[in-house]
Order: structure tokens, then C-alpha cells, then sequence
């Protein structure tokens, strides 16, 4: 064929050469047009939207939105690193950003790809789990981690289902990894195993507490860090994972702890406790450290004295060693501290050493400390040798004799009264202990202190009055002190409302003998003042038809309502308000001194009278209805005060009384509180309510609408009581300063 005409056009492949034969020029112009367009026709349907949501079981749904159908999509997995890969042919993606980022369950993100006439779906996995791919007319479905009765309905990737099988014959899983904080701060990390024979083993590898179960799978839930560090105990955080065919959970861990693993049926708990300041200390006394330069000896059947010379060259110090040290020693160490080595050289051969200085003394041990205790025994023949002094000390702020009780040598009584040792005359034998304490004087020393001056009269060695010297000065101090103020507030709120009604119908009475009078009808007798509709008064006393007026009225009004014949009907309305608010506010404040009790009362003492009989004359006893505060405060080294307080706010009662005695109204607080300096603490509060309605009426009248507020009284009353106790330590500066 020869071609007359050449183009180019983009095709599905890029852009090409396009040659067609001789032809009309409509029919080159319709050619042009269908090549321009067929891309478009390849490519029929693009990618719009992602839509995710989790679902119950770590499942995880995810839904490819296109603006057309697409025709089977194809899958793959891969395990390292853990991805889905989908291929939708002929789809062009036209989402905003390539990656979308879900972070739900095992999966991490989703990034869209364009390449050769395709979009490939990658989905980024924690790790590789079953996974289901299903297309519905515009959609695309991937149900990730789907149960099983969905599986044999959809497609399912024959990695997926390698996946489950292998899951299979990894053993049973794990039930639940806990933690839990205990009542003393122990922390206590739970693991529910499958089994109560399941094999789980402990031990601390890398600076943390390892334990290891073994042939258990570990559930995709559980694959998680346990941040614990808010719970304040010695447990900081908790990882579990998988290691081939057993489950490794690593627990990271503060300093200086122990740790204690048990089991309990199927709960395996590794319980760690932290360290008190004297396990601490014992642990650090046992835990030797060697800080010396690092140096490398290998000898064969060398003298001891030359190692010790060429350890006294290395690190320039002075050694000075016994004679009667001796003997040879082979050794080989490697790249070990310099005071390390010495350490064992000693060691091996019962020798002990002593530095005073840049001198060190090396010598056997027997033979130390023989010398050391002829040291002590001359040191005690120049103390029992040594001349006494006398010396006069002042004391301050502190009781001399206090101070004088600290120093002297003085017997305690221990042990208790025994019945185990026999009878002796039918009584028990009793066996008591006497226990010496020893002052800080010496066996020939005295001390007598003058309360007069506060003075203490010491007799001593200078060396003890030395030492007596710095520890009177160091408790010889002013004590802190503190001032406590309280406030008691008793606020009340009461409100009274009332509206009553009576009335009652008279007529006109004509009498020759009496004249005109008032004639009132009713069955209650009550009062209803005022003048008739013909200026008659009436009678303050009338039988009345309604008679519900309020008690204690404010207001009122009085009425004719109308005229029937010669009866006349006549009404009057009473109604009554009250409103009130109270407040009482107590304010009691003292000061004291650190760990020193402090009481403040005022108030009066009511008499309460018992009757007499013919035998017993009649009694009177006083109670206290007063404003107390008691309180012992601590000043913590923080400067916050520890206070254990007992606050009451108790009054007679005017009112109410039994036989001729007042009620006592009681108000008491008992606690112990920590609190910060100055800070104002609520120690407690109680609040009263009490509402009380009532209605009385005339039956079913009083029950209509609107009219039947003209047969009733209606009442309501509502009372409210508060009691509020505040509290607010201050140490007082002054004292800081002196201190």
C-alpha cells in the first residue's frame, strides 16, 4: 500500500507516527478524530476516592470509589516488607495526594501508582494478614483480617490463606497482656497464657526484664507497647512480639528494683517492687566499684612484694608493705582496673590493706588488725588517763535538761512480765530486761543541768567537750513555728410563702325590740372582720362556710362578692411572704510550734439539769458548746505542713429543748491534712435542704381550675443550711530565717 498522508498522534503507547493511504480529505478529518480519542476509550474509568473504617476483630475495610466499573482486578501479597498490591487495568487515578495515610489495625497507608495504562493500589501492612479483594460495580472492595465465614464467599489470595495456615500450626495465642498498679506502688504486668502448662521463662537481658513464652502465637491485637510510666512505679513500659514460634514481652524498668514472677492457674504476674532507702544503701555497700586506671598483668610465678611495687610505680602512690608479707603468685588479667587488681592479689593471698593519704599499708589480716586493737586499747588508756574539765553551756532555745538526757548513759527497761518461766508461791514469775544506753559521755564524764539559767555543767575530756560542743550547737536551734487560721461558715437561706382564704354569707335581720343586725351562716367558727354591705359591723367571732386563712398574714383584703336576694356573700383573702439569709462566720487562728500540740476554745458551757428524787438531790453537769481548734502541725522538709486538726463549732439550741435544757448543736471535724504553705484547704462542708409544701381545702371545690384557689390555703416553705470549714497553715518567716 502507499501511503499519502503522515501524522502524529498520541496512542496508548505515547505519542507515534501515523501514516494512512490516499483518502478523501472527510474521511482523513473522521480518521483523526477517532485515533485523538482513543485513549479514552481504553481507558474507561478513574480512580475518585478511598473510604476506610474499622471494624470488631482488628478488621479493617476498604473501599476504591472509581467513576466506572473495572474489570477483575489482580492481587498480590508480599511478606518482608508487608504489602497488598492490586492492579486495576484501564484506570487512570485522580486522587489528591498518591498516598493516603489510614493507620487502623495492621494497616499503615494506601499509595495509588499510575503506570503503563494501570493504577497499582499498595497497601502498607505491620504485618502480613488474610485479605479478601471483591469488585461490586464502582467499587472496590479489600477486607482486611475478614473472619472466616466471609471467606468462602470472596475471592481470597492464595498468600492470605498460607498466611492462616501457618498462624495454625504456630500454636495457641495469647489470651491478654495487662498491667495493674498495687496498693503498696508495685507494679504488676499481667499475662493471661492459653493454658496453665504453658512453658514461660524470666530473665534480665540489655538492662531489662525479659520473659519469654514459649510455643504461643501472639495475637495481632497484642502486638502493641504498653506506655505505663504515669502509674508511678518502677515499671516504665511494656512490648510484646513475636520470635519465630514463641512470644517475647520486654518490660522496661526504672533503677533499683526487684522483681518476683508467679503463677496462678492461667495467670502468669511478674510483680516489681521498688527498692527502700536501706535496700538501696545494702545494695550499693555489696555492689563494690573499681574506678582505677586499666592496665594488663601477666606473670608466671612472681613475688608478691614485686606485683605490689609494680602496682605502687603504675599508679604513684606510696606502699609500705609488712614484712612478713611473702610468697608467689601467678596471674593473668586483661584490661582491668588497677585498684581491681590489687583487690584480688590481697585476696589470694589474706593480706588487707589500709590508705591514709597517698600511703597504702599492706599487711596480713591477722596481723592488721592485731595492731589496730592495740591502736584502740592505748587510745582508750589516754581517755581514762586524759584530765577532766569542767565547761559551762548555755542553752538557748531548747531545755537543758532535755539536752542533758541525750548525753547521759542511762538505763531502759525491756522485755514483759513471762508466765512461761514456772510458779513461784502460786504467782507468776516475772523476768525483766536491763538495757544500757549510751550518752555521749564518756564513762568518767558528768552532766547536770541548771533550769534557773537553762544551763548545762559538764565535766569531760576535752575531746568530749568538743563533741558535746558541735551537738548542742546543732540542736540548740529556734524551732519553727506556725500559725493556723480556721474559718467556720454557717450561711442559711429560708423562704416562706402562704395564701388563705375564709368567707361566709350574712343577710339583714329586722327586730323591733334590738333594730337592724348582721346575721352571719356557716358551720366553722372563725373571724371575718369589717362592715357589712348596709355599714353594720360585724361580729369579730361568725360561724364562716370556709375558714383556711394564712397563718402569721402580711396582707389582706376583705369584700362583698355579691348580692343574691337579701344574702350577701362576703370574702376575704390573707397571704403572707418571708424571705431571710443568715451568715455566721467563725475565725479562730493560733500559733504554735513544729510537732507541738495547739488549743484554741471559746464559747460558754451550758448547765444541764438532772431531776432529783426523793432520795438524790437534783444534778447539774455543764457541756461545752463552744469554738474549738485543735492542732499539732509538722513542717515537712518541703516546707509543706502535715496538720492533724479537730475543729468543732458547737451552740445551744434556743428553740428546742427537753425539759427546760437546750439541745447542743454539734459541728465537728476530725482529720489529718498535708498542705502547702500558705494554701487555703476545704476540710469538709455540709449542706441541708429541706422543703416542705402543704394544702388545705374544701373537697372538690378546691380542686377546680382557677376558682378553686378560693376554697384552699396553700403553703410552701423552703429552708437551706451550709457549714463550711477552711483551713490555711503559714509558717511564719522570721523563724525560717533563723533556722
Amino acid at each position: 500500500m502507499q501511503f499519502q498522508s503522515c501524522f502524529l498522534a498520541r496512542g496508548t503507547s505515547g505519542l507515534g507516527l501515523w501514516c494512512v493511504p490516499r483518502l478523501a480529505p472527510l474521511a482523513l478529518i473522521w480518521l483523526a478524530l477517532v485515533l485523538m480519542l482513543v485513549p479514552s476509550l481504553v481507558l474507561a474509568a478513574a480512580l475518585k476516592d478511598v473510604e476506610f473504617a474499622t471494624l470488631p476483630g482488628n478488621q479493617v475495610r476498604i473501599d476504591l470509589v472509581l467513576s466506572g466499573p473495572v474489570s477483575d482486578p489482580r492481587d498480590f501479597a508480599t511478606d518482608s516488607p508487608a504489602r497488598i498490591v492490586i492492579d486495576l487495568p484501564a484506570v487512570t487515578s485522580e486522587l489528591p495526594r498518591k498516598t493516603v495515610q489510614i493507620d487502623v489495625g495492621p494497616v499503615q497507608s494506601l499509595t495509588a501508582l499510575d503506570a503503563e495504562g494501570r493504577t497499582r493500589i499498595v497497601i502498607n501492612l505491620n504485618a502480613l494478614v488474610p485479605y479478601q479483594v471483591q469488585s461490586v460495580g464502582e467499587r472496590v472492595t479489600i477486607a482486611i483480617n475478614p473472619p472466616s465465614a466471609v471467606a468462602s464467599e470472596a475471592v481470597t489470595s492464595p498468600l492470605a490463606a498460607a498466611v492462616r495456615a501457618e498462624a495454625t500450626a504456630m500454636g495457641p495465642g495469647l489470651r491478654a497482656i495487662d498491667f495493674q498498679r498495687g496498693p503498696g506502688g508495685e507494679g504488676r504486668v499481667l499475662v493471661k497464657l492459653p493454658a496453665e502448662n504453658t512453658r514461660v521463662t524470666v530473665a534480665e537481658k540489655g538492662g531489662k526484664v525479659v520473659a519469654e513464652v514459649l510455643d504461643t502465637s501472639l495475637p495481632e491485637r497484642l502486638r502493641r507497647r504498653l506506655d505505663v510510666v504515669d502509674f508511678g512505679t518502677p515499671v516504665v513500659a511494656i512490648e510484646s512480639r513475636a520470635q519465630g514460634r514463641d512470644v517475647v514481652i520486654a518490660v522496661e524498668t526504672t533503677k533499683d528494683y526487684e522483681y518476683l514472677a508467679y503463677q496462678v492457674n492461667e495467670l502468669f504476674t511478674i510483680e516489681f517492687r521498688a527498692l527502700s532507702p536501706e535496700q538501696r544503701e545494702q545494695r550499693q555497700r555489696e555492689q563494690v566499684t573499681f574506678s582505677g586506671d586499666r592496665l594488663s598483668l601477666n606473670f608466671q610465678d612472681i613475688e608478691v612484694r614485686a606485683v605490689l611495687q609494680l602496682l605502687a610505680d603504675f599508679t604513684g602512690l606510696n606502699l609500705v608493705a609488712s614484712d612478713t608479707v611473702a610468697g608467689n603468685v601467678t596471674l593473668r588479667l586483661k584490661n582491668v582496673p588497677w585498684d581491681q587488681a590489687l583487690d584480688i592479689i590481697l585476696k589470694a593471698k589474706g593480706l588487707t590493706m589500709r590508705q591514709k593519704g597517698t600511703v597504702i599499708m599492706v599487711g596480713p589480716t591477722e596481723e592488721v588488725m592485731a595492731r589496730e586493737e592495740k591502736e584502740l586499747e592505748a587510745t582508750r588508756k589516754i581517755e581514762e588517763l586524759a584530765p577532766l574539765r569542767t565547761e559551762y553551756i548555755q542553752i538557748n532555745y531548747a531545755k537543758a535538761a532535755d539536752i542533758a538526757k541525750l548525753l547521759e548513759t542511762r538505763q531502759i527497761t525491756t522485755g514483759q512480765a513471762s508466765t512461761n518461766l514456772g510458779q513461784v508461791n502460786g504467782k507468776a514469775k516475772a523476768e525483766k530486761e536491763q538495757a544500757e544506753v549510751r550518752g555521749l559521755l564518756s564513762s568518767r564524764g558528768s552532766v547536770t543541768a541548771d533550769e534557773r539559767t537553762n544551763t548545762l555543767l559538764v565535766q569531760e575530756t576535752t575531746e568530749k567537750l568538743e563533741e558535746i560542743r558541735q551537738l548542742v550547737a546543732r540542736l540548740d536551734v529556734p524551732v519553727r513555728q506556725v500559725m493556723i487560721e480556721s474559718r467556720v461558715v454557717i450561711a442559711t437561706d429560708n423562704f416562706a410563702r402562704e395564701l388563705g382564704v375564709r368567707f361566709g354569707y350574712n343577710r339583714l335581720q329586722v327586730n323591733e325590740n334590738t333594730g337592724d343586725f348582721n346575721e352571719i351562716f356557716g358551720s366553722q367558727r372563725g373571724t371575718l372582720k369589717g362592715e357589712d354591705y348596709w355599714g353594720t359591723t360585724v361580729d369579730d367571732t361568725v360561724p364562716l362556710m370556709v375558714d383556711l386563712p394564712a397563718l402569721n398574714a402580711t396582707s389582706g383584703i376583705n369584700f362583698l362578692v355579691g348580692k343574691i336576694g337579701s344574702y350577701l356573700l362576703q370574702l376575704e383573702l390573707t397571704a403572707m411572704q418571708e424571705e431571710g439569709r443568715g451568715e455566721i462566720v467563725a475565725n479562730p487562728r493560733v500559733i504554735t510550734s513544729d510537732k507541738q500540740a495547739a488549743l484554741i476554745e471559746v464559747g460558754q458551757r451550758v448547765p444541764v439539769v438532772t431531776p432529783g428524787t426523793v432520795d438524790q438531790p437534783p444534778t447539774v453537769k455543764y457541756e461545752d458548746a463552744t469554738l474549738k481548734l485543735d492542732v499539732t502541725p509538722h513542717i515537712t522538709p518541703d516546707n509543706r505542713i502535715i496538720m492533724g486538726l479537730k475543729v468543732s463549732k458547737d451552740e445551744a439550741d434556743a428553740v428546742l429543748e427537753v425539759d427546760g435544757n437546750p439541745y447542743i448543736n454539734k459541728r465537728t471535724v476530725e482529720t489529718n491534712v498535708l498542705v502547702d504553705n500558705g494554701e487555703t484547704v476545704v476540710l469538709g462542708g455540709v449542706f441541708e435542704r429541706s422543703r416542705f409544701t402543704n394544702k388545705d381545702q374544701v373537697p372538690w371545690l378546691g380542686d377546680l381550675p382557677i376558682l378553686g384557689n378560693l376554697f384552699k390555703n396553700d403553703s410552701r416553705q423552703e429552708t437551706n443550711k451550709e457549714l463550711l470549714i477552711f483551713v490555711t497553715p503559714r509558717i511564719l518567716q522570721q523563724e525560717m530565717k533563723a533556722r
